[in-house]
């Protein structure tokens, strides 16, 4: 290697002054080149790589925290319809509706009990009503009766129909669902 070295520096040493300057340019460019490609481009590529790595963890974050802001909302939620189940009167759900229709004046004709699964820990009850020849103004006030009592109760498959001999009465089909703790 020594050898190769001294054999080297002779060489250039017989260089003219002009091609020892050339051949300097030359030398210095490929070692900027190599710099370039073996630690500039690696180092810059690790950091592009951090940048996107923060930016990806950022949109996580962010994520994250509004997925939690909906879990604490479920659960706040979850906690309040849990806390009326409680709270809901112990008394049949036929009844219940029953005096929630006298005191909103309606007539009702018909309370079906219809079948609901039960799925622990709680079970539920439902109750198919039918109402005939009724304004709206008191299936309003039914309606709202049902929905704003402490007991958790929900209205569901709500059809109203205007009567074909008297427009302005209606008759109206529902179902309340209510539910229990087991």
């Amino acid at each position: 290697m020594k050898e190769f070295w001294n054999r080297l520096t002779a060489a250039f040493g017989n260089l003219a002054a002009r091609e020892r300057m050339l051949v300097l340019s030359a030398g210095v460019l490929t070692l900027i080149t190599i710099a370039y490609f073996a630690v500039i481009i690696p180092v810059a590529a690790i950091g592009a790589r951090a940048a996107d790595r923060l930016d990806t963890a950022e949109t996580n974050y962010e994520v994250m925290k509004r997925l939690r802001a909906d879990y604490d909302d479920v659960q706040r939620r979850l906690t309040s319809v849990e806390g009326r189940i409680r709270r809901g009167s112990r008394s049949n759900l036929r009844t219940v509706l029953e005096s929630m229709a006298q005191k909103s004046q309606v007539s009702v004709e018909s309370m079906e009990p219809q079948a609901a699964p039960t799925i622990p820990p709680y079970r539920e009850t439902k109750v198919e009503v039918g109402m005939k020849g009724v304004t709206l103004p008191q299936t309003v006030s039914y309606l709202h009766a049902i929905e704003s009592s402490t007991d958790l109760l929900t209205v569901k498959n709500l059809r109203i129909r205007s009567r074909t001999d008297k427009p302005q009465l209606l008759d109206v089909t529902f179902t309340v669902s209510s539910f229990e703790r087991i």
